[in-house]
């Protein structure tokens, strides 16, 4: 007989005394009237990185979509299974999603993989879904980085890619066209806690400033 991790009974049943408990009828309004976000979030599956804690979010604010290295495939219709495009199909036409954010992180193992994909095996599910930054690995490679910097530069330009590769969907692509849908890069420091933000105007990642509850922290003694 299998036997559900108790660690995880237990934090459910901390969370159903407390969380849902004390957000019952907004946990009612969802289920009856449905979910409503604004924001699309395509992040990693790493443990590590967990968006819903980052951004503060509550229960139906971000609809989340998490992969290997937050990779956005391009549009193809050829495949028989499309997780992510199917994902992004519903937060985009059905959802109406204002935004969509690909937000990757420090010490990625989908991106240390892809840097080293020479050393796995073809048929490994990893380096074939990581081959979509081949091309990508390539460039990087070829501008000759230091070794040690060159995960940190994937982790970032293959953020820049999965935006390039949601631009290649007929209706994301239409819906950012009318000002409809904003396209947002960033990425998570898990060491330092730090996030920073893609200005694809000048394409570097500006780290989002903290200044703004710098002075409430103080007045109440958290910081």
């Amino acid at each position: 007989m299998t036997m559900f991790p108790e660690d995880l009974a237990d934090g459910f049943r901390l969370f159903h005394a407390t969380d849902y408990a004390r957000n019952l009828n907004h946990y009612r309004q969802l289920a009856e009237q449905g979910q409503a976000p604004r924001v699309m979030l395509i992040a990693c599956a790493d443990s590590r990185v967990s968006p819903g804690s980052i951004f503060k979010a509550k229960i139906g604010e971000i609809f989340t979509v998490r992969n290997v290295a937050n990779l956005v495939p391009p549009y193809e219709t050829t495949g028989k299974y499309h997780g992510v495009s199917a994902a992004l199909q519903f937060a985009v036409t059905s959802l109406k999603v204002q935004h969509i954010i690909v937000m990757g992180h420090s010490q990625c193992g989908g991106i240390k993989s892809c840097l080293h994909g020479a050393h796995m095996p073809s048929s490994d599910f990893v380096s074939n879904w990581m081959s979509l930054l081949d091309e990508t690995r390539a460039e990087l490679l070829a501008k000759n980085p230091r070794p040690e910097l060159a995960p940190a530069m994937l982790e970032r330009a293959g953020i820049k890619t999965s935006l390039a590769n949601l631009r290649s969907f007929p209706d994301v692509k239409k819906r950012e066209d009318d000002g409809d849908l904003q396209l947002h890069g960033a990425h998570f420091n898990i060491g330092t806690g730090m996030l920073s933000v893609l200005n694809e105007e000048t394409g570097q990642f500006d780290p989002l400033l903290l200044d703004r509850f710098e002075d409430d922290f103080k007045r109440t003694g958290i910081g």
